[in-house]
């Protein structure tokens, strides 16, 4: 399978495929708890989703801007990129730069100047690879090593 597509999800049926996959990522593998993997930011957070030539979900990332991505950036013209996952079947296809991609389409879509995320630390070297530099000390989140980490957008 190398055919997918991402678009943000719209409707319930998209959010409850983005948590499927959130599910299967943080909840199952990473043994992330439940109720902190899902917040009151899932109300209010553009979600993107990625599926396969059979509509199957392999990705999801979601995109805070405004009041709700404010304490968490320090700037309301900073977006927050969070709860990016891809399935284990999916992984190595590309999903994970599509889901980014189109994360940062939409931030700037809505006039914002840069995306920040909590990159897990296994994982700061893809998101340099796409532009992004980690910035401030290692932190632990749901008990996971994280960066704080920042792409200007073009």
């Amino acid at each position: 399978m190398t055919a997918f597509t991402v678009r943000v999800a719209a409707g319930e049926a998209d959010r409850a495929a983005c948590f499927a996959v959130r599910t299967e990522v943080f909840v199952i593998e990473q043994s992330v708890p439940e109720s902190i993997e899902y917040d009151a930011y899932d109300a209010v957070a553009v979600h993107v989703l990625a599926e396969g030539p059979d509509g199957a979900p392999l990705g999801t990332g979601r995109l805070l801007y405004g009041p709700e991505a404010l304490a968490k950036t320090g700037s309301p013209e900073v977006g927050s990129l969070g709860r990016l996952a891809v399935t284990k079947a999916a992984r190595g296809l590309g999903v994970g730069v599509a889901l980014v991609r189109a994360i940062e389409a939409e931030a700037g879509r809505l006039g914002l100047a840069a995306v920040d995320l909590g990159a897990q630390t296994h994982a700061v070297g893809f998101y340099e690879r796409l532009g992004y530099e980690a910035y401030g000390p290692e932190f632990q989140d749901a008990g996971i090593p994280h960066r704080s980490m920042r792409r200007r957008l073009p």
